[in-house]
């Protein structure tokens, strides 16, 4: 059989749709491969890791039960999947970046290479908020109110488990937003004016949202609002900068 002849590349170095197809369903390859077998890895050490969730209600005398037979693997299976993409997603990062990077210019790759390294670092920032502060207190304050009725703690495993994981996620992407804010100012998309333009709208939008994307109690949407707030603060302080650099630049050249 003959071999296929190789497309042959255009004379600018563009790609042919055909080829661009081809690139995007070898990345996506390439990252179904990897995510399925970092999810059987971090399967098998998912007992590990609910205990390691577990232990910290344990200290406030949280007692876990499950109530269907399939509950705690199901259980297993959540945390594998969130840790398989935690673990998998610096490897996500470079695949989307290089489908994206020859449509860019170098200033474009240079602000969104930088942004994806910041964003992975701050997102564990902000699961590391969550994990020391934010849920101890969580979990102390919403487990104090057994003590002033006559009623048991048991918490379905899962419930528990979909709780902290939700707030993990939360604090992640709340903690992306001065990423956020630096990244478009870079791309001249926002100015730093606009956000202190916008700061009394956008405390009742953060209100709003720490209302909508947590539990319903008072404590944790203050618990995230906070948070949001100071973030919030530090992205007009860090668009300013980066709106100095970039008119200095634009003056320069």
């Amino acid at each position: 059989m003959k071999k296929k002849a190789k497309e042959p590349a255009s004379p600018d170095g563009s790609m042919s749709l055909s080829g661009h197809l081809r690139e995007l369903r070898n990345r996506i390859l390439i990252c179904v491969i990897l995510l399925v077998v970092v999810f059987g890895i971090c399967l098998s050490f998912a007992p590990r890791l609910v205990t390691l969730l577990t232990d910290m209600g344990r200290r406030y005398d949280y007692v876990y039960v499950y109530i269907a037979p399939q509950e705690l693997f199901l259980v297993y299976m959540n945390v594998a999947l969130v840790g398989a993409v935690v673990v998998c997603f610096p490897v996500l990062a470079y695949q989307v970046y290089a489908f994206c990077s020859p449509g860019l210019s170098g200033k474009e790759r240079g602000y969104i290479s930088g942004a994806l390294i910041a964003g992975g670092l701050c997102f564990l920032v902000g699961v590391a908020f969550a994990y020391f502060i934010s849920l101890p207190f969580m979990l102390r304050f919403l487990i104090q109110f057994t003590g002033e009725v006559d009623v048991s703690a048991s918490i379905s495993i899962q419930q528990y488990v979909s709780f902290l994981l939700t707030v993990f996620v939360i604090f992640g992407l709340v903690f992306e937003l001065p990423v956020v804010s630096v990244l478009l100012t870079g791309l001249g998309l926002v100015k730093a004016e606009w956000l202190v333009k916008g700061r009394k709208v956008m405390i009742v939008i953060i209100f709003v949202l720490a209302a909508i994307i947590t539990p319903p109690d008072i404590v944790s949407q203050i618990m995230v609002a906070i948070p949001m707030l100071a973030l919030y603060e530090i992205s007009i302080a860090l668009s300013r900068v980066v709106g100095r650099a970039r008119k200095s630049a634009a003056e320069a050249a």
